[in-house]
């Protein structure tokens, strides 16, 4: 359990930098208020969770352990999107397109609630 713990930790380490590093973009580049940087965190890390996932149902390269760093702790590090995502895609192999939209749906809507609320909190205190 520690060495997975490690293993995920690692990955998480080179993910969350790698996020703060390509985030900037945030700062630098503007397209429609969007943020860039932000955008293309997102649709990287769901891209490479795509990858991954789709290598690892076809062969058992990456290891277990890989897996682990790749998946878990570099994806999801760089961002919990692409977590997201992949379940997503998961669902959608599995048939179950009720629930992916479902789960889309409220992770949209219940994210912007709890921000929404969080923020609100602040003025109160």
């Amino acid at each position: 359990m520690l060495k997975n713990l490690l293993i995920i930790g690692s990955g998480g380490f080179i993910g969350s930098i790698a996020r703060y590093l390509v985030s900037h973009l945030n700062l630098t580049v503007t397209f429609h208020s969007i943020p860039v940087g932000t955008l293309l965190v997102n649709v990287t890390g769901s891209f490479l969770i795509g990858i991954l996932t789709g290598i690892a149902e076809k062969s058992m390269i990456p290891g277990p352990e890989w897996r682990l760093f790749l998946m878990v702790g570099l994806c999801g590090g760089f961002t919990t999107f692409s977590t997201f995502t992949g379940e997503n895609l998961m669902l959608m192999h599995n048939g179950q397109l009720l629930t992916v939209l479902l789960y889309t749906g409220l992770s949209i809507f219940l994210g912007f609630l709890a921000v929404y609320l969080g923020y609100v909190t602040t003025n109160l205190l």
